[in-house]
């Protein structure tokens, strides 16, 4: 899929027709009732959402005057928002809210509310919110928005930065200080990896609650919607060195949904030192991220680097009671990309830490073949165990940091690369580096020694060797793996002394 793509849907209606005559007068004869305006508390898009679940899907209006119908991605972009015209600017608030036209990619009619004292009202809409870099595409139709972005004094006091957007389909994203955008989130995944082929449910309207002066987080409800599913989303957001999403979630599947996926992140991986047999480029590295981190309910901590491969893959890693998963960049200099118009490593980590027992289930990846870094082709969820049963609630509360790194540090070694490349007198086999760093090499004696322990399903693990790494002031493990017959292998190590490992647990998914 293309980045941050929109999904196409059929013909559409607002929300208001859709919730029926009684819901458009519910805030009248029965206060508290849910209804998009009027009266609002912290319940009002649950009860929304469970409404919808029990009614068909009707998606929202995509349709367009024939001036905007057909944009193309730079007529889009030349259509900007007035940042004067901005949702709370000059309230010497901490936050103000811009909007984004409709067009392009973004055909959906996305219904924004405002909140505040209780109630709710529509944002309204009117061309001149925006200016236009050529006059034809100012048309005088109510039009509506495709979605909105958040700003805050993110990297310097006093200068309102764009932080966060939620754009297109369910799909939202956010930076740290002094980060740039990369990879993405979603409110909620279906079948994706699946042949059959994935539903992309819609964020279909947004309220924004009026923060207090002096406060330094914003709250966005959103309600999800989509042939299978409906959903209201609680997302409490704090910018900063680190930026926090606090989410509550309740989901109502319309029908039994076997692959579900909770807490979605999406982004990209083109090629890095572990994976470029297919890439011709003058770069060390491209990607959004560079491997799955897993902290698992039993205390295990996993590192996997991603890969570009030939063939879509599908990997689950099977856990109960997960305590958080992420998608993560931890090469940092420039030196790891030399790309001076994306700047790669200022892209942000982002951790899920999921809050209370999600039980059994397991953290899914798919790794899907991209000829380009245009693509996103990295995604990674929780899919809880047996699925989600139509009819029923279910609710799922999680932390996203969007920063640097995990939000805790580890006592563990960590894996600082992995290196792949060709063994010279075996054209079947592989080499592999691996690099370690951290808290573990701190302070050690002279004669201290590691040893690695690795292993793989298939094939054979050859000529290990394990030695200091000074440049990193860690250690640095190499060996060969011979496939044999094998087609596919997970390989695995931790690096060990003689108490044990010390090491997070480095696996990896090798195919030919």
């Amino acid at each position: 899929m293309l980045r941050r793509d929109l999904v196409k849907t059929g013909a559409g209606v607002s929300l208001l027709s859709l919730l029926g005559a009684g819901a458009r007068a519910a805030h009248a004869d029965a206060p508290g009732a849910p209804a998009p305006t009027g009266a609002f508390d912290a319940s009002t898009v649950r009860r929304i959402a469970e409404r919808l679940s029990r009614s068909a899907y009707r998606a929202p209006d995509q349709t367009l005057p024939s001036a905007i119908d057909s944009l193309n991605f730079d007529q889009y972009r030349s259509i900007a928002y007035r940042e004067d015209q901005a949702l709370w600017h000059g309230q010497n608030l901490a936050f103000d809210v811009e909007f984004f036209p409709r067009g392009f990619l973004y055909r959906p009619r996305i219904e924004i509310y405002e909140v505040a004292d209780g109630k709710s009202s529509p944002v309204p809409y009117s061309p001149d919110l925006f200016t236009y870099g050529d006059p034809k595409l100012k048309v005088a139709d109510n039009v509506g928005f495709a979605g909105l972005r958040l700003r805050y004094a993110i990297n310097t006091p006093g200068v309102m930065e764009e932080f966060c957007v939620f754009l297109g389909a369910s799909y939202f994203r956010a930076v740290a200080k002094g980060q740039n955008y990369g990879l993405s989130a979603r409110g909620f995944a279906d079948g994706t990896g699946n042949p059959k082929g994935e539903e992309f449910a819609l964020f279909r309207a947004f309220w924004l609650e009026k923060p207090q002066p002096g406060v330094d987080s914003v709250v966005v409800h959103a309600l999800l919607d989509s042939p299978s599913v409906a959903g209201a989303f609680s997302f409490t957001i704090r910018p900063g060195d680190m930026t926090v999403f606090d989410v509550q979630s309740y989901v109502y599947p319309r029908t039994k949904i076997d692959e579900p996926g909770i807490a979605p992140l999406t982004g990209m991986f083109y090629f890095d030192a572990n994976d470029r047999n297919h890439v011709d480029d003058w770069r060390p590295a491209a990607h959004d991220s560079e491997a799955l981190s897993i902290w698992t309910g039993s205390g295990q901590q996993l590192w996997r680097p991603l890969r570009n491969p030939r063939d879509l893959q599908f990997s689950a890693f099977s856990d109960n009671s997960v305590r958080g998963f992420g998608l993560m960049q931890r090469k940092r200099a420039f030196a790891d990309f030399e790309d001076l118009a994306l700047n790669y490593e200022k892209r942000p980590s982002l951790w899920i830490e999921p809050i209370g027992d999600w039980g059994a289930g397991a953290v899914d990846l798919v790794e899907i073949p991209t000829p380009n870094e245009v693509n996103d082709n990295i995604v990674s969820f929780w899919r809880p165990g047996g699925g989600l049963a139509a009819g029923k609630e279910y609710a799922f509360t999680y932390r996203m940091y969007w920063g640097w790194d995990t939000p805790w540090p580890t006592r563990l070694a960590r894996i600082a690369a992995t290196r792949v490349g060709a063994v010279t007198d075996d054209p079947a086999a592989r080499f592999f580096a691996i690099d370690f760093s951290g808290a573990p090499f701190d302070n050690l004696p002279p004669d201290a020694r590691f040893h690695l322990v690795p292993s793989s399903s298939a094939g054979t693990i050859r000529n290990v060797v394990v030695e200091p790494d000074p440049a990193i002031h860690g250690w640095r493990t190499t060996f060969e793996f011979a496939p044999g017959d094998a087609k596919i292998a997970e390989l695995t190590c931790v690096l060990a002394n003689d108490a044990g490992p010390v090491s997070e647990q480095w696996t990896y998914r090798w195919t030919p």
